[in-house]
């Protein structure tokens, strides 16, 4: 098989490159290992509503669950911060078929699209990647390819074929495990987090409704503790007297936040997505990052091939290292440093910000939210506490 472009995986980011390619007129194959693309689900299936306009995504009801009006955040004591807007700011979505209609719409822009196809390997002549060898419904296969897009998760096999550096350290990733559960009590126009050391290690629990009694029930903690995420989320089931026998799905994962990959082209192949660590490192978060990333690679891989200059790939990494590079690591020293809170620590604040104006809090204005915080009394006195603030200044 030959084409202009192979694209590995068909999650968000693999999917976004390959239609925006497509549309352009070049030939494009996307693969997923997946018997059936978006199964099983990999995340809490939460995102903003700003993102189908912004990435040309229909709204299309097939895929959107429920409309979400905001968040409310408990602190290890109870105590609550709610933002709740009067328009919908986010959806909780149903990401099998999301994901699966993404690649329609690869599909539908002229992608050619193989599920259960397996990338294995690059294939080199003459020093220099000139495709991929995979697996197709059990037979090896060969797909020859201008460009490569490796899309393919955090375990990234194509990209470290290729020879990209995609490590990071087990603290620079987060686990996960969720439940699809029936559960009621909760609001559910609101999405619901936990936060304490005790209840979820550097993370939080989270409540996403999708009916007024289902929701996704889940859990994020630093991938190198002790314990596992299951262990933190049965524990906080069992101590809210949650029914933890009426389960209807459950997922496990591992989502990077942190260790963003430097290299995201070398040579013909280029990195998006989770592969590439391209995920708020502040709520683990990845979807947005992925339709972002996926949007300025197939902008650059386009120039690329009309220009017939495979260097001009290596703008997607320069472009996003200027234009969202600082954010994210802004974001990652954030993150850093809630770590260093204590229970004590996420009270106080969460007790401040329920007297707050948290729009800006939502649309990511940590600094004029720290601001305000550095001018209480109780953070003030606190050696400590302005320590950590100051340092995210």
């Amino acid at each position: 098989m030959r084409y202009d472009v192979v694209v590995v995986g068909a999650g968000v980011a693999g999917p976004i490159v390959a239609r925006n390619v497509a549309r352009a007129g070049f030939s494009v194959l996307l693969i997923d290992k997946k018997a059936a693309i978006g199964t099983p689900k990999q995340c809490a299936e939460g995102i903003s509503v700003n993102v189908f306009e912004q990435f040309d995504i229909p709204y299309d009801r097939r895929f959107i669950n429920r409309e979400i009006y905001g968040a409310r955040l408990y602190s290890p004591s109870g105590y609550t911060a709610e933002l709740r807007y009067k328009k919908v700011s986010g959806v909780i979505l149903e990401r099998k078929v999301f994901d699966k209609m993404l690649a329609y719409y690869a599909a539908k822009a002229g992608a050619d699209v193989l599920a259960r196809t397996e990338a294995l390997d690059v294939i080199r002549k003459d020093g220099k990647i000139v495709g991929i060898k995979a697996k197709h419904e059990g037979e090896l296969i060969e797909i020859y390819a201008d460009i490569i897009v490796t899309a393919d998760g955090v375990e990234s096999t194509i990209a470290r074929k290729a020879g990209i550096d995609t490590y990071a350290p087990p603290h620079e990733f987060d686990s996960s495990y969720e439940y699809e559960m029936l559960i009621e009590g909760y609001d559910p126009d609101l999405i619901h987090l936990w936060f304490g050391n005790e209840v979820a290690p550097r993370g939080y629990v989270w409540v996403f409704p999708k009916d007024e009694d289902r929701a996704n029930v889940g859990i994020g903690i630093n991938a190198d503790n002790p314990r596992t995420a299951k262990y933190y989320l049965d524990r906080w089931l069992k101590e809210n007297n949650i029914n933890a026998k009426k389960l209807l799905e459950i997922n496990v994962g591992l989502v990077p936040v942190g260790g963003f990959v430097k290299e995201l082209a070398k040579e013909n192949v280029v990195v998006v997505g989770d592969a590439a660590r391209q995920v708020n490192p502040m709520h683990g978060g990845g979807m947005a990052e992925a339709m972002k990333a996926g949007t300025m690679a197939a902008k650059w891989i386009v120039r690329a091939l009309e220009e017939e200059d495979i260097g001009l790939l290596q703008n997607y990494t320069k472009e996003w290292w200027e234009k969202e590079g600082p954010r994210m690591e802004r974001l990652l020293k954030l993150r850093r440093a809630t770590e260093k809170l204590t229970d004590e620590d996420l009270d106080l604040f969460i007790q401040l910000l329920s007297g707050m104006d948290l729009e800006k809090l939502a649309s990511g204005n940590y600094a004029e939210v720290i601001k305000v915080l550095l001018k209480n009394p109780k953070v003030i006195m606190s050696k400590r506490r302005l320590e950590i603030l100051r340092a995210l200044l």
